[in-house]
C-alpha cells in the first residue's frame, strides 16, 4: 500500500478531524495508550517465577493516521497496516517476500486457458462478529467492489484499487464470483490476467462481514470487521488504535499478543524518543540522522524493510506549461538527486531512474538519467518558449508526513525549490494536512506538482506502473494525468501475457515511453528503516509495507 504509504492515504497526528473516536468495546483509554510499555499488560507462563513476566502487549509509533479501516476504499499505507491484523485475504504473501501462499484459501485451480480460477476455502473460519466465512462471504465482497451501483458502497466510499487493479467499469478483468459450494467459490476471467493471484492476495481484498457491513453501513469503515488474527476495539483519530487477540483465531496458536495499540506520532524525532523513553517497542520511519543513535544503543534494535519503493515528483497535465514534455523535461535535468540523498537520506537511499524499483523483474537498466545539468534545463525551457524561466509561480505540494520513501518532504522540497530557482522557475511549496494533501492531488485543480511515493503492494511491475501511470488509472493513483495510448496498449498486453520473459520486455519498453514523457521526476528508492526494543521477536517486515503482528512477541 502500498499502497500511498505509497503513496499514503493516511492522515498525521496535525489533521483537523471531526471525526470523534469510535469503537464498540472502549476498555482502552487514551491514557492506557499512551502510558507506554511499562503499562502494558502481561501474563506470566507456566514454570517460570512469578518474577518474570512477559510482556503481551505491542505499542507501535508511526508517523500517521489511518484514512479508514475498510481496506477496500484506500490505498494508504497507514490504513492497510491495520487493516492487515483485522482482515485475512484468500491469499497472502509468505512472511518477507512477495510470494503467494494459502490463507482464507486453501489451494487455487486455474483452468488450461487462464480464464476460471477454483478457490478451496479453509472450513470453519469465523468472522469476528460470529457469523460464518463462507463461499457466499466472498462473492458478496467482490460484488460489493465491481459493482458501482452496490447499495453497500456509502457515501464517500471509492473503489480505486479495484478498478486499479482489476480493470475499470467496460473493460472489467472479473467477469463473475459465484460460489459453487460453502467451501468452494469460482472466478470467471473476460481475459487472462497474468497478476491475479498476486492481486487477490493483497491487503486491499481482505474479506469483510457481510453482516457487519450491512448493519453498519457507512460506519464500518470505523468499525472494521474481518476474520484476522486481531478484534478491532477502539479508534481515537489521530491518536491510537486498539486491536484486541482474536481469540477465535483460525490459525492455531496465534496470534501471540494479547493487544495491540498503534499510536501516531507524526515527528520522527518524538517517536524515536517515545522507543528510547520506553512509551513504544516499535516505531515505523526510523529518520536516517538518528540511525548512529540507534546502533549505539544496546536495549534496541534496528529493523530494515526491504526495498521496494519510489519516491517522485509529478506533474499534473492539467496545467499548462506542464502539458508541455520540454518543460517536464528541463525541470527533471534540474533536480540534484545525488545531492538530495546525501543531505536527507544518509545513504539508506539510490537515485531512483525508473517509476519501478531496479530489484523489480522487467527493470530496465538500459534507461538513462535526466543528469542534472542547468544548461540544458535552461535550453529545453528555451525550446518550449521559456527563454527567460517560467513566467508563472509553481505551486510544488511537499508532504506534510514522512513514509518510509520519504523521511521529510518539506526539506527536499525546498532543496528542488532552489534548484529550479538558478533556472528561472519560482516555486511556492504548500503541505496542507494530510487528508486534504491527497484530496488536492486526486482533483488536480490545486497542485501544479506534487510530491509522493509508492510501495509495492504484490511483487509484479504492473503494480507500479499499470497502477501508477495508466489512463486506466485516473482519477485514483493516477494523479499526473497522464494518458498515453502506447503505454496503454503495452501494459494491458502485459497482463494478458503469461510468460515472464515477454512480460519482462513489454514492461522494459513501458519504461522507455514513461523517461521520454517524463510524467514524473523519479527521486529515490530507499531502504526504510525501523527500530525496536531489542527483546522484540518474531517480526518480519514484508516489501510491501504491511505484514502480521502475529507472531509477534517478548523475550
Amino acid at each position: 500500500m502500498k499502497k500511498w504509504s505509497s503513496l499514503a492515504l493516511a492522515v498525521t497526528l496535525g489533521t483537523v478531524l471531526t471525526l470523534s473516536g469510535c469503537g464498540g468495546n472502549n476498555n482502552n483509554s487514551a491514557a492506557e495508550a499512551t502510558a507506554g510499555s511499562n503499562a502494558a499488560a502481561t501474563t506470566t507462563p507456566e514454570n517460570s517465577p512469578e518474577s518474570a513476566a512477559t510482556q503481551d502487549t505491542l505499542i507501535v509509533g508511526r508517523g500517521g493516521d489511518s484514512a479508514s479501516l475498510d481496506p477496500a476504499i484506500v490505498t494508504d499505507g497507514e490504513s492497510l497496516k491495520i487493516a492487515h491484523q483485522v482482515f485475512d485475504s484468500l491469499l497472502e504473501y509468505k512472511p518477507g517476500t512477495s510470494e503467494v501462499q494459502p490463507s482464507l484459501a486453501d489451494s487455487w485451480e486455474v483452468s488450461a486457458d487462464g480464464l476460471t480460477y477454483t478457490f478451496k476455502l479453509h472450513p470453519g473460519v469465523k468472522f469476528h462478529d460470529g457469523t460464518d466465512f463462507d463461499a457466499e462471504a466472498v462473492v458478496f465482497n467482490f460484488t460489493r467492489w465491481s459493482d458501482p451501483a452496490s447499495e453497500f458502497k456509502f457515501e464517500g466510499d471509492s473503489f480505486d484499487y479495484y478498478d486499479s487493479m482489476f480493470g475499470p467499469e467496460g473493460s472489467r478483468v472479473i467477469k463473475g464470483v459465484k460460489a459453487v459450494n460453502a467451501t468452494t467459490v469460482q472466478f470467471t476471467l473476460n481475459q487472462p490476467q497474468a497478476p491475479f493471484l498476486q492481486n487477490i492476495a493483497m491487503t486491499s481484498f481482505g474479506i469483510a462481514s457481510p453482516t457487519a457491513i450491512k448493519e453498519k453501513k457507512e460506519n464500518f469503515k470505523n468499525e472494521p470487521v474481518g476474520t484476522g488474527p486481531f478484534v478491532f476495539t477502539e479508534w481515537k483519530h489521530n491518536e491510537f488504535i486498539t486491536l484486541d487477540k482474536n481469540p477465535n483465531y483460525w490459525k492455531e496458536g496465534l496470534p501471540k499478543l494479547n493487544k495491540v495499540i498503534v499510536r501516531s506520532i507524526p515527528d520522527n524525532s518524538a517517536r524515536f524518543n517515545a522507543l528510547q523513553n520506553g512509551e513504544i517497542d516499535l516505531m515505523e520511519d526510523l529518520s536516517p540522522d538518528d540511525l548512529s543513535t540507534l546502533e549505539g544503543n544496546t536495549e534496541l534494535q534496528k529493523i530494515q524493510r526491504p526495498p521496494f519503493n519510489v519516491a517522485y515528483l509529478g506533474f499534473n497535465f492539467k496545467k499548462k506549461p506542464f502539458d508541455n514534455v520540454k518543460v517536464r523535461q528541463a525541470l527533471n535535468y534540474a533536480v540534484n538527486k545525488q545531492a538530495i540523498i546525501d543531505a536527507f537520506f544518509s545513504g539508506q537511499a539510490t537515485v531512483a531512474v525508473n517509476p519501478m524499483p531496479p530489484s523489480l523483474w522487467g527493470y530496465n537498466d538500459a534507461v538513462k538519467d535526466y543528469e542534472y545539468d542547468l544548461d540544458k534545463a535552461k535550453a529545453l525551457l528555451a525550446e518550449a518558449g521559456y527563454p527567460n524561466g517560467l513566467p508563472d509561480t509553481v505551486t510544488l505540494y511537499a508532504m506534510p508526513v514522512s513514509r518510509p520513501y520519504m523521511p521529510d518532504g518539506k526539506k527536499v522540497a525546498e532543496a528542488i525549490q532552489a534548484d529550479w530557482e538558478k533556472i528561472g522557475v519560482k516555486t511556492v511549496i504548500e503541505s496542507p494536512e494530510w487528508a486534504t494533501y491527497l484530496d488536492d492531488t486526486k482533483a488536480g485543480e490545486k497542485d501544479d506538482i506534487y510530491m509522493l511515493g509508492w510501495t509495492g503492494d504484490n511483487g509484479d511491475p504492473d503494480n507500479f506502473l499499470y497502477t501508477l501511470l495508466d489512463k486506466d488509472a485516473i482519477p485514483g493513483n493516477n494523479r499526473t494525468f497522464y494518458v498515453n495510448e502506447k503505454l496503454h496498449t503495452l501494459l494491458i498486453n502485459a497482463q494478458k501475457e503469461t510468460d515472464q520473459t515477454k512480460r519482462s520486455d513489454l514492461y522494459k519498453q513501458a519504461q522507455e515511453i514513461i523517461k521520454a514523457d517524463a510524467p514524473w521526476i523519479p527521486l529515490v528508492h530507499t531502504t526504510p528503516l525501523l527500530a525496536a526494543k531489542a527483546n522484540l521477536k518474531g517480526y518480519v517486515p514484508g516489501p510491501t509495507g504491511t505484514e502480521y503482528y502475529s507472531e509477534i512477541y517478548f523475550e
